[in-house]
């Protein structure tokens, strides 16, 4: 995770845990026009609520950009 992450995480009362399950099973990803990867999953715990992962694929690890619920995903 960058800090940037941490950060918003700890904002927008996203839990870890969260991140993970997103990361490790994504309802489904995306490849943006960025060239970052976009992981999305609907967290039941949240109000089915669709988590949205933004990860740099070109570092190892990989790199947590930012994380927060979508509002428009899945729409």
């Amino acid at each position: 995770l960058t800090k940037h992450a941490r950060n918003m995480l700890q904002e927008r009362n996203i839990s870890e845990e969260w991140v993970r399950r997103t990361l490790q099973e994504p309802e489904w990803k995306e490849t943006g026009t960025d060239g970052n990867l976009h992981y999305f999953k609907s967290i039941e715990e949240y109000g089915n609520r669709i988590l949205h992962i933004v990860v740099v694929p070109d570092t190892s690890p990989k790199r947590v950009l930012t994380a927060f619920f979508d509002r428009r995903a899945g729409r």
